[in-house]
């Protein structure tokens, strides 16, 4: 009997994975309303001031571009959610400076990018219009159960039943009857969000897409990123065969000439002097493990055998095993294999962050989660060191940006002064 009754009012999987989805959708929607105001506010608050004291001695100028790093970290934050909680893309455009730009044509150089012009504007948009955007999610979640403690008693708080002493929606609360029309009200909200609200919080990132993104300029501005992509994709090239040839001449290949002279010099000992030939042969030897040894670090530098063979997880996990700091490594990716480009990329990219994490952080313990979801690659590195980390002053950083946003990949870093640093970085890609 009890079985019967469990089974008829059972409520169906696929119903409770949507409520979850609903309920999830609008509390991250509550989140974004509460953090569009303060975040954006502040920061155009900031951006103000600071272009107002440009003309006074020069003190904008400096005060500036820290202000415009603050607004690209919560622009990239809110970037990351937009892909996180709505599956919305929102390639950032910026324009990288060169390697050997000094501080002033860097801060320039920002200042003339369209990118940065466009998240000012965004600021003011963003608290009025993305605010509101997730608001409305948030309240069909939240809001009918005003509706029902009101239809339940609580009207009693704010009339006596001779006027009327609250509004629910557009519904004047004078008494238990209205009370009631509030309660129902509230039921047909609960359904509304039921089947809206998702939806609706999609409806925001998608808004927030139109005003980060690139508009009606994006086929201009993308063939520019693309552009400067092939260019520092080339330079990197360049750069890397100048440093191979040059580990080989001065390392390997100097060894295996030392190698061929002491081979040469023993045979002609072999009969005169067998003890100095046997001395010269196990020069040899030694020699001939070492540059074995730096053929094999050159081969890794340029793609790790681990990589070929085993995947992404297993050669992060091989890289965090030569680390000096305890460093767990969580991999999730569904039995499936990232494109060998992304891959390469993507490994070259959390060595860069993890030795920045070793050299300069002064952490004790690194975490790398690596996931692959809803057609892109997840990489998060954490470390507990000292922070401070950002993108940009010549940092490794500014090399990861540029190498996964060859991508289209995203890069966010989260490193307040005492730590810890989170870097965060999202590529799109397929699994093979």
């Amino acid at each position: 009997m009890d079985d019967a009754i469990n089974a008829r009012f059972r409520v169906p999987a696929r119903v409770r994975v949507r409520i979850r989805t609903v309920v999830l959708a609008g509390v991250r929607a509550l989140l974004l309303a509460v953090g569009s105001i303060a975040g954006s506010v502040p920061l155009f608050v900031l951006l103000l001031v600071s272009l107002a004291l440009v003309p006074v001695l020069g003190i904008g100028l400096l005060t500036t571009p820290r202000v415009v790093t603050w607004i690209r970290a919560w622009a990239d934050w809110r970037r990351l959610t937009a892909v996180r909680w709505g599956g919305v893309r929102i390639p950032p455009r910026y324009r990288v400076p060169t390697a050997d730009a000094g501080r002033w044509a860097r801060a320039l150089g920002v200042l003339r990018d369209p990118a940065t012009w466009r998240e000012f504007a965004w600021l003011p948009l963003d608290v009025v219009l993305g605010s509101l955007t997730a608001l409305v999610p948030a309240a069909l979640v939240f809001y009918p159960f005003e509706g029902f403690a009101l239809a339940l008693g609580l009207w009693r708080m704010f009339t006596d039943g001779t006027y009327v002493g609250w509004w629910y929606g557009f519904v004047p609360i004078g008494g238990q009857g209205s009370a009631l029309a509030a309660g129902a009200l509230g039921a047909v909200l609960l359904v509304a969000s039921y089947h809206l609200t998702p939806a609706l919080l999609r409806t925001h990132f998608l808004l927030t897409r139109a005003l980060l993104g690139a508009g009606l300029g994006e086929l201009r501005e993308r063939v520019r990123v693309l552009t400067e992509s092939r260019r520092d994709v080339v330079d990197t090239s360049a750069a890397e065969l100048r440093r191979i040839e040059r580990d080989l001449h001065d390392g390997a290949q100097a060894r295996l000439i030392s190698m061929g002279m002491d081979l040469g010099t023993a045979e002609a000992l072999i009969e005169k002097n067998p003890e100095k030939a046997r001395e010269l042969l196990a020069r040899a030897r030694r020699s001939s493990a070492e540059a074995l040894a730096e053929l094999r670090d050159l081969v890794h530098g340029i793609h790790p055998p681990v990589l070929a063979e085993r995947g992404l997880g297993d050669a992060v996990r091989a890289l965090a095993l030569r680390l000096p700091v305890d460093t767990e490594v969580t991999v999730e990716f569904g039995g499936g294999r990232v494109e060998a480009p992304v891959e390469s990329a993507a490994y070259f990219a959390v060595s860069e962050v993890l030795t920045n994490a070793v050299k300069h952080s002064g952490a004790e313990r690194v975490r790398v989660d690596l996931r692959y979801a809803d057609g892109s690659l997840r990489i998060t590195v954490t470390d507990d060191g000292r922070g401070g980390a950002r993108v940009g002053g010549g940092s490794g950083l500014a090399g990861v940006e540029r190498r996964i946003g060859t991508f289209d990949g995203v890069l966010a870093v989260s490193s307040p002064a005492g730590g810890p640093t989170m870097v965060t970085m999202e590529i799109p890609c397929e699994l093979s």
